[in-house]
């Protein structure tokens, strides 16, 4: 009777033992990591370091919706292009002005992200105080660094 009631007892803490770490990896969401360490929302990031207030974050959520809103439209015409372009690939000889007209379009709107980025930037710093300048020049030594994208594995 003792071997089973001993049995019993550590199939019972196993189970609760796995359990347990069931519930952990459900429920615990692991944030990714970065170069630096963990990732953090760009958005969250900025109003941390600018220690902006209530009225300042409304209005940094008013630009972060024009900003996510034209780099949207942007990606999308960058997608249709490049899906013009490829398919130039199917035909047999493949038109040399459609295919470098084609790639001087999409140079363009990479040109059109980068102003709209910019311009995020620079609007973020008008709603800016004086007291938080600072904090903003320091924030624009980080961001390139905030905003790339982590490389992406080679596919030769």
């Amino acid at each position: 009777m003792e071997k089973t009631r001993l049995l019993t007892i550590a199939v019972f803490a196993l189970l609760l033992l796995n359990l347990g770490t069931l519930g952990f990896l459900i429920f615990s969401r692991p944030q990714p990591m970065g170069p630096h360490g963990p990732l953090r929302e760009p958005k969250h990031l900025i109003i941390e370091k600018l220690e902006f207030d209530k009225a300042q974050q409304e209005k940094y959520e008013n630009l972060i919706v024009w900003h996510r809103g034209t780099i949207s439209g942007i990606e999308d015409n960058i997608r249709q292009t490049k899906n013009r372009l490829y398919l130039q690939l199917i035909k047999d000889n493949v038109d040399t002005k459609t295919k470098d007209s084609l790639i001087e379009v999409l140079a363009n709107y990479q040109k059109q992200i980068e102003q709209t980025h910019f311009t995020h930037f620079q609007d973020i710093k008008k709603i800016c105080r004086p007291e938080q300048l600072n904090n903003y020049y320091d924030l624009t030594q980080e961001l390139s660094r905030i905003f790339s994208k982590p490389p992406r594995p080679r596919h030769d």
